[in-house]
């Protein structure tokens, strides 16, 4: 049984591990405000460029690109994003979770784990990478992902991939976050919603262009540009979603530490008052002796 000395060293052992959850909690809540707002004033230019994308492809369908061309995907590439540190939850395990049953889908997979979380999680069970991005900082810049997607995009050219696809944490709310998984190449042009018919007849109505120089031209600028957004925008999605999870995680680890402090007090004053009543028993017994 413990005594009231080592209770009281546990419970200041267990204030200093609150204090520190207590701040990591601030710095995440300051982090993840800062990349909630780069995700809302990405996710504009995202939504126009899919839909520009969609207008094109529209007007060029005889178009024939590298970055378009469907093949039976013999080998599949997957770039996996998780965080470089932990203390966040469930969120690297739950990215890892899907990566493994998306892989078990195909017979050849490759793996690009961005992350250093991804790529202990690989190395652990000894599956081979062919490239790793890690430590990018907490400020996502485009070519960042620019390097990403030049890699990926130079094994499909090559067709040493026949299909690539990104996982990542979309970021939905401080306490939604959800694992995803996004096709990359081939390039799918987004269609119109099912419905939507005055979506349709006006995408219909613009789908005639005149290209300049040429349509193999425009794609040829604007899928890259569209895979590049594509993975950068994953990048700041979960990012974002890093920091929401980081900020529960230690938000409920303050409250569970406030609640062992409470049950070890508690425990600690029961046991001293223990001792003392046994102390006033053996003085109360002796003195009885005397007499």
């Amino acid at each position: 049984m413990p005594s009231v000395r080592d209770l009281r060293r546990k419970i200041k052992s267990v204030k200093s591990t609150q204090k520190i959850c207590k701040a990591m909690k601030a710095v995440a809540t300051a982090k993840m405000s800062k990349a909630q707002e780069q995700v809302l004033a990405a996710r504009p230019y995202a939504r126009q460029l899919h839909e520009v994308l969609g207008r094109v492809s529209e007007g060029a369908r005889n178009v024939k690109n590298p970055l378009l061309a469907v093949r039976d995907p013999k080998k599949v590439c997957y770039v996996v994003i998780t965080a470089d540190r932990g203390l966040c939850g469930g969120f690297n395990s739950n990215i890892l979770r899907l990566t493994t049953r998306e892989i078990e889908k195909w017979p050849g997979v490759a793996l690009v784990p961005v992350g250093r979380k991804a790529r202990n999680f690989f190395r652990f069970r000894e599956w081979k990478t062919d490239a790793e991005y890690i430590g990018l900082g907490e400020n996502v810049k485009p070519e960042q992902a620019n390097e990403i997607t030049n890699f990926v995009i130079k094994k499909y050219v090559d067709e040493e991939y026949d299909a690539v696809y990104l996982i990542y944490s979309k970021f939905k709310s401080v306490m939604v976050q959800v694992p995803t998984v996004v096709k990359l190449l081939p390039v799918e042009p987004p269609q119109a919603e099912e419905g939507a018919e005055e979506a349709k007849a006006e995408a219909k109505s613009k789908a005639a262009y005149l290209f300049e120089p040429s349509a193999e031209d425009v794609l040829e600028f604007l899928l890259p540009k569209y895979v590049q957004n594509s993975v950068f925008q994953g990048l700041i999605e979960s990012k974002a979603s890093e920091h929401s999870a980081r900020m529960m995680a230690m938000d409920n680890a303050t409250k569970s530490a406030g609640e062992l402090i409470d049950r070890v007090t508690l425990q600690m004053n029961r046991l001293r008052q223990e001792n003392i009543t046994k102390e006033l028993l053996d003085i109360v017994g002796g003195a009885a002796a005397l007499e």
